[in-house]
């Protein structure tokens, strides 16, 4: 549906695959972490762990207010300011597909958990521009940061598998933060 209304629909679509997708994942991974022995007995601390898997919901939170900025910012027609919610989707929702037993006991602590939930909120909203993956046209030298980014993912993603999806989206971010650096000193 093209018009003012599909725009809204697209972002309320995208509300619910992009923003309580990745929330819910959260919630279930901190969620896994609960402590179940401790009971009502331990004096509110018990009341404390209750609330821990609801903060994955963030995540969600975060994605609503990026996906009603992104609607009235002009800005970003032809690039990204912040991350934009499917690749943080794809981050999140990744993390559980990790298998690894030194990165899954490293990813699998409530603190890791609770700071990718809130740095992922903010990195959506930051105001960070993030290099266009659009090629209009094919030249090397006007494209070769999205043509070099491109095939050093899909080089992970033959080499690294899974683990790739996270370190690509980091990778994407980083890029853009270093390309925005060189790009203001030249």
């Amino acid at each position: 549906m093209a018009g003012p209304l599909g725009v809204q629909l697209d972002s309320l679509a995208d509300m619910v695959t992009s923003g309580v997708v990745p929330g819910f994942v959260m919630y279930k991974m901190l969620f896994s972490l609960k402590d179940y022995q401790c009971h009502e007995s331990c004096c509110g601390y018990y009341d404390f762990l209750q609330v821990i898997p609801s903060l994955g919901f963030i995540i969600t939170l975060g994605a609503c207010y990026r996906l009603a900025k992104f609607n009235i910012d002009t800005r970003q027609s032809d690039s990204f300011i912040g991350l934009p919610t499917p690749a943080n989707a794809l981050f999140i929702t990744s993390l559980p597909l990790i298998t690894i037993p030194e990165i899954y006991n490293f990813i699998y602590n409530q603190w890791i958990l609770i700071g990718i939930t809130l740095l992922s909120a903010y990195v959506m909203n930051a105001e960070i521009p993030l290099f266009s993956l659009k090629i209009k046209n094919f030249s090397f030298t006007k494209y070769k940061l999205q043509i070099s980014f491109l095939a050093v993912s899909v080089a992970m993603l033959i080499f690294l598998q899974i683990i790739a999806v996270p370190l690509i989206i980091v990778l994407y971010v980083l890029l853009s933060v270093f390309n925005n650096m060189t790009t203001k000193k030249a």
